[in-house]
């Protein structure tokens, strides 16, 4: 098959994807519960893609867990975003050079 048809149908299915909700659920959503709920799922999507990419990206389960507390620990204190980032890196590299 053409690569076009490929590119074709997966923009075929993404489109549908996002369209059934918005043809289905014309009125706004007055549930609290499911308002809360449909709040937290874009989180909840995020750290399932996150967090298996950070414990497999090194190799090292132990370099891995350094980094991802290195980073933790900077976000918490308030580092900017660069900093966080530039020290889980450096964390992981050197503790890897010492495992």
């Amino acid at each position: 098959m053409s690569i076009g048809i490929y590119i074709a149908v997966m923009a075929g299915v993404t489109y549908i994807i996002r369209m059934i909700p918005l043809t289905f659920f014309t009125k706004k959503i007055k549930s609290e519960f499911v308002r809360s709920f449909l709040h937290y799922i874009p989180y909840a999507v995020l750290s399932a893609m996150t967090l298996p990419a950070i414990f497999y990206s090194t190799g090292n389960t132990i370099t891995s867990a350094v980094g991802t507390l290195v980073a933790v620990l900077l976000a918490y204190f308030g580092c900017p975003l660069i900093v966080v980032a530039l020290a889980a890196s450096l964390a992981a590299v050197i503790t890897g050079n010492f495992i």
